[in-house]
């Protein structure tokens, strides 16, 4: 654990996964096409206090979903990228567009189709319900599945290792 620790203290940047991560993976389809998808509040407030104590945000996912894009805008997140299958591209546009190195962003990932991502990030988490072989390459998995705290679970610890989580909670325990 004190080398996870070591490694969410350097890191500036966050990056999601949005199915199977930010959500359980389920996806809820109308006849007309419309697509929903359920997150988790605590999840959100997690990524809210995170970004509060300095950390950037981003997510990428292979999919397109205006429900996403609404759900990011909510957050705060302006780091969405959307429809990469091939998400290694984007996570190292990111990087590079924010003047950091990969050792100083962790990754959130749930599937194979993340492992490039997890590979060749400082910090590679997997969800709890990961696929084995996402889990395999992690270098820590969460105590919660994806969309069931998972997202909450990497904030704090990275808030934890940075010394912030106790300064963001205290905002939450005076009267």
């Amino acid at each position: 654990m004190k080398d996870i620790l070591a490694r969410a203290a350097q890191i500036k940047l966050v990056v999601f996964d949005v199915d199977g991560v930010l959500t359980d993976g389920t996806l809820f389809v109308g006849d007309d096409g419309q697509e929903y998808k359920a997150f988790h509040s605590r999840d959100g407030f997690g990524i809210k206090l995170l970004r509060q104590s300095g950390v950037q945000i981003g997510v990428i996912t292979a999919r397109n979903s205006q429900v996403v894009l609404h759900r990011m805008e909510n957050l705060g997140i302006e780091h969405v990228y959307q429809n990469r299958l091939e998400k290694l591209p984007a996570f190292e546009e990111l990087v590079a567009k924010l003047e950091l190195q990969p050792e100083q962003a962790a990754y959130v990932g749930d599937d194979v189709v993340d492992l490039p991502v997890m590979r060749r990030a400082g910090l590679a988490i997997a969800v709890q319900d990961a696929h084995p072989l996402a889990k395999q390459h992690a270098h820590w998995q969460t105590p919660h599945g994806g969309g069931r705290g998972a997202a909450r679970d990497v904030c704090e610890l990275i808030m934890e290792a940075q010394e912030t989580l106790d300064e963001q909670l205290s905002k939450y325990l005076h009267e």
